[in-house]
């Protein structure tokens, strides 16, 4: 099964802009859509963007929309999520997930629909 390992969490102050990213490895994900979530303590784990997998339709919630850039590289193997102009709201766990299924040409939306998970990177914004 493929491994995602993510990196680039820190600590940033509000305002700042931050870039993580997932690597993929002992398989390729070059073929499933891929998503980025992240869960706050005491709260569900939710997402912030996904995208299909070609990386020509992408999804955001509105909580992320216009701050939040998501994009592939299928030659690579990887996927990165751009963060700018962070609130402290944006403090969370960040995860990088792969869809259970290949081709997929609409991103997906639900916890449930990805089969392989990071571990998840710390993401930290103060005020």
């Amino acid at each position: 099964q493929v491994q995602l390992i993510e990196s680039g969490g820190g600590l940033v102050q509000a305002g700042d802009s931050l870039t993580l990213s997932c690597a993929a490895s002992g398989g390729t994900v070059s073929s499933y859509a891929m998503g980025w979530f992240r869960q706050a303590p005491g709260k569900e784990r939710e997402i912030v963007a996904s995208t299909s997998w070609s990386g020509n339709t992408k999804y955001y919630p509105d909580s992320v929309k216009g701050r939040f850039t998501i994009f592939r590289d299928n030659v690579e193997n990887t996927v990165t999520l751009r963060m700018n102009s962070l609130k402290p709201e944006d403090t969370a766990v960040y995860y990088c997930a792969a869809d259970k299924f290949p081709w997929a040409t609409v991103p997906k939306r639900e916890r449930t629909d990805f089969g392989s998970w990071g571990q998840g990177t710390q993401v930290t914004v103060s005020s």
